[in-house]
């Protein structure tokens, strides 16, 4: 029986499509790698029975990166990066072992058929799936076609089995677009950072950024807010008149008129048509006009006013609405929310995917009125050739989707209810009055039939006080008239949803990336949210964008981003060659980088303005191991010690406290050491500022501590105080911790594992002699004689910590609370695996009893 592969982009995704086409009678089981599963069954493929396997990546397989000595940011010219440094594929997560885990699955299969998400990056991922499995295919039969692509846009049964019964090939021009995107913002990007980052943090001590990041999409992202900053600030108010005119009728309520001439910036003038007006006691009706009104239905739903409503009425950022409407998406209640399209398609079935939403309490009394009177024609939209609208797929409750799952489908599916439904139609009624030689006017709405606005009332006719029944030359007493002094004001920062319409106008990343960039800005503490979710640039965001402009205006301007996007997307209709726009494009900006290198001082002229010179920052703290005099701590992100006198900067651990390790000093160099910790509950381990930068031995990596350093004889390194292999993760060593006492504690030095052990112990001691069963280092403990947790009193005793009975019930195994992820400055550190690897080789790792304190999770 022939066999045929199916990939999902996601777990989730690759359940539902599997449970819709097996009908429910598939067979499932987890594969190698612990984050799949892989679902089987019998069935029919190109008119042949088969055995289908469907199974998922979880996102890109492969990410682009450069080969590692270009990585090394000390080593490495920035300029390199534009053209000479190789790049290459690496695996997007290395603990999923994706490629191996495709590979087994593969093996042998005759077909593939690709689920991918049907996008760009859906294309893309394609192709690294391929890249994967094809050496591992059954290729001894021939056969005209072996890969097929799904196209679907829904998880529902109709969409899913549409999809398997017309399939198709991956698109390879798409999949070179997005290629191109990710080469060129890694190398302009990564240029441009490192350049900037190096220059001005060796400068200044209080930019509180741990990365001063440039992208072609991001930085232009932050230069709109800016833009908007610089006119709030250049703002000069300008005071302005208006008239006041209030007339009423009988027993009528006052109504109060509009002036005709709307406002003057003179007083004497303002004043003079005051008293022009003042002749007259009386207003007198010269025309009343009513207007029949339409207020129109929304277009379909697209992706870009989607993140506008979630930010601007539902409060939530754009990269939060995107995470739900995923989740909302892989669970079969909306449809593919990544569209540029606002039209619904002929063969679209409104009628029912109206239905499924009649038995909704939230909106049935709605469905069913617009059933029985008929759906309204949806309005002419764009149709941007990719996915349909956003809509419903099923119908759901707040129960099932949780708080702002829900919040997010009850708009978009009162959205959706809203374009069949009938246009708001209402009567403006305009009366126009003079008084003396001055025209005033007044107007009001009466609802005449709330069409859509009965599922969307935020977007109602507001009530209003009916207007006088009046007739031209009908006359009204004059209450008052006034003269009114006003200024004018500034604008306010700018919304995320004004911000997202900005980016869509210029063609500034796309409606999968714009949520990204919006993040980015904000991580990187260029701009704040405030509130109503307003962008306000941080002093740091403002200083880079103003000298961009003084340097090259084209770096943050929308302009030359645009350009590349539009040749990008010529890449995926297959109209320009890859290579070409790529070299191009990489070589304008080149020359941009290297006219930005030559005028950083222009920048730097307003850095000096904004932030503090490193040298004046920050409080003395430990010893520079070559002056001996203090070397200031500076906590503002990233947190670093600095020698004024011999004007050196040194890397510290980022996310925790530092402090100084009782005056200790590095047997290499001299430096005082210093503990880093990550609180009470944490680990926490001493480094040498010169060591953690400058590694001193060969199997040493940059932002190595001393639970980490390889040196034989040093009271404080791995080799003293290694005790044995971590419990969970491979590379990791636990390493005891010698400031924990009487609250001991050993700590993996890789990953967040901590074990406390022998509360109370009045000294612990890491043996020379290692435990013959695990290897692990034994552990000799001194008790007080009148805590001690040893049989018959004891006081003493050395044994392992994984293996001895005696200590078996004093260690228990907790993960460490970590402020943040751990940011160590160079990436996944590999050190020695034992504590003296020279001496005594790689130590075992303790199964039965590392399995026993797994029990004691926290």
């Amino acid at each position: 029986m022939r066999t045929v592969l199916m990939v999902a982009e996601k777990p989730s995704l690759a359940q539902s499509i599997a449970k819709i086409l097996s009908k429910g009678s598939c067979t499932s089981r987890k594969g190698l790698n612990g984050a799949c599963s892989v679902h089987e069954y019998n069935g029919s493929f190109q008119s042949q029975t088969v055995r289908f396997k469907m199974t998922s990546v979880c996102g890109h397989v492969m990410s682009l990166d450069f080969i590692g000595k270009y990585n090394n940011w000390d080593k490495v010219d920035p300029a390199e990066l534009f053209s000479k440094a190789p790049t290459e594929k690496k695996e997007a997560n290395p603990k999923l072992s994706m490629v191996k885990f495709l590979q087994v699955e593969a093996r042998g299969c005759d077909y593939v058929v690709l689920w991918l998400d049907c996008d760009k990056e859906g294309e893309n991922i394609c192709f690294e799936v391929l890249d994967a499995i094809q050496p591992v295919l059954n290729k001894s039969i021939v056969r005209d076609q072996s890969v097929f692509r799904a196209k679907f846009s829904s998880i529902t049964d109709t969409d899913i089995w549409n999809a398997m019964n017309r399939l198709g090939e991956p698109n390879r021009n798409e999949a070179l677009s997005v290629d191109a995107r990710q080469e060129l913002d890694l190398r302009i990007g990564c240029a441009f950072t490192r350049f900037q980052t190096k220059y001005f943090q060796g400068k200044y001590g209080n930019l509180d950024s741990s990365l001063i990041s440039f992208g072609p999409c991001q930085t232009p992202t932050l230069g709109f807010c800016v833009e908007r900053h610089d006119k709030i600030q250049s703002f000069k108010p300008e005071t302005y008149w208006v008239l006041q005119a209030k007339v009423f009728k009988g027993k009528d309520t006052p109504l109060t008129l509009d002036w005709n001439r709307v406002r003057v910036f003179d007083r004497e003038v303002g004043q003079m048509f005051v008293n022009l007006a003042k002749i007259s006691k009386e207003a007198q009706v010269e025309s009343v006009s009513k207007k029949e009104k339409v207020k129109q239905r929304p277009q379909a739903l697209n992706t870009v006013e989607m993140l506008r409503v979630a930010s601007s009425a539902l409060g939530m950022g754009p990269q939060h609405t995107m995470q739900i409407a995923e989740r909302l998406y892989t669970q079969g209640y909306i449809s593919y929310p990544r569209t540029e399209t606002t039209l619904y398609h002929e063969n679209f079935d409104l009628k029912g995917t109206l239905k499924q939403q009649i038995n909704n309490t939230a909106w049935a009394e709605e469905v069913k009125a617009l059933l029985s009177i008929g759906i309204n024609r949806p309005r002419k939209g764009n149709d941007a050739g990719d996915h349909p609208p956003i809509t419903p797929t099923r119908s759901a409750s707040e129960g099932e989707l949780g708080s702002d799952g829900w919040r997010l489908y009850d708009y978009i599916t009162r959205h959706f209810i809203a374009t069949v439904s009938q246009d708001c139609q209402y009567l403006q009624t305009t009366i126009d009055f003079r008084i003396g030689t001055e025209a005033f006017s007044c107007s009001g709405k009466t609802l005449i039939s709330p069409g859509y606005t009965t599922v969307m009332p935020w977007q109602g006719i507001p009530l209003e006080e009916a207007m006088p029944t009046c007739e031209c030359g009908d006359t009204f007493t004059v209450e008052e008239i006034k003269l009114v002094e006003r200024q004018t004001s500034p604008p306010y920062y700018l919304t995320e949803a004004e911000l997202i319409t900005l980016m869509e106008k210029h063609g500034i990343g796309t409606d999968a990336s714009i949520p990204v960039h919006i993040n980015n800005i904000c991580q990187r503490n260029y701009v704040t949210v405030e509130n109503g979710r307003r962008l306000k640039p941080t002093n740091l965001g403002i200083v880079l964008v103003h000298g961009y402009y003084k340097i090259d205006a084209e770096l943050v301007l929308p302009t030359i981003r645009s350009a590349v996007e539009k040749q990008l997307n010529l890449i995926a209709q297959g109209k320009v060659n890859y290579q070409q726009v790529l070299q191009h494009t990489l070589e304008i900006f080149k020359r941009k980088f290297h006219y930005f290198v030559d005028s950083i001082t222009s920048m730097d002229e307003l850095m000096e303005v904004s932030f503090s010179p490193i040298a004046a920052t920050g409080k003395p703290l430990s010893r520079c191991g070559k002056c001996h005099r203090f070397m200031k701590y500076i906590q503002a992100k990233p947190s670093r010690l600095h020698c004024s006198h011999c004007d050196e900067t040194y890397s510290l651990p980022q996310n925790g406290a530092i402090k100084l390790y009782k005056e200790l000093r590095c047997p290499l160099d001299d430096f005082e050491l210093v503990l880093w910790t990550s609180g009470a509950r944490g680990k926490s381990y001493p480094l040498c500022p010169y060591c953690f930068s400058h590694p001193p031995f060969r199997d040493m990596k940059k932002g190595m501590g001393c639970n980490e350093c390889t040196h034989p004889t040093c009271q404080h390194s791995l080799n003293s105080l290694g005790i044995g292999q971590c419990v969970e993760c491979d590379s990791g060593i636990l390493v005891l911790d010698p400031t924990s006492g009487p609250k001991w504690r050993m700590a993996c030095n890789k990953c967040n594992v901590v074990v406390h052990f022998f509360e109370h112990a009045h000294k612990i001691q890491v043996a020379q002699e290692s435990c013959d069963a695990c290897d692990a280092s034994l552990v000799a403990v001194d008790f007080n004689k009148a805590r001690t947790p040893l049989p018959d009193n004891e006081t003493q005793h050395t044994g392992c910590v994984f293996c001895d009975p005696v200590f078996q019930d004093v260690v228990e195994l907790k993960h460490a609370t970590m402020r943040h992820s751990m940011h160590r400055g160079g990436g996944a550190r590999r050190g020695g695996r034992g504590r003296g690897r020279g001496r005594r080789g790689n130590p075992k790792k303790p199964k039965d009893k590392m399995a026993a304190l797994a029990a004691y999770f926290v």
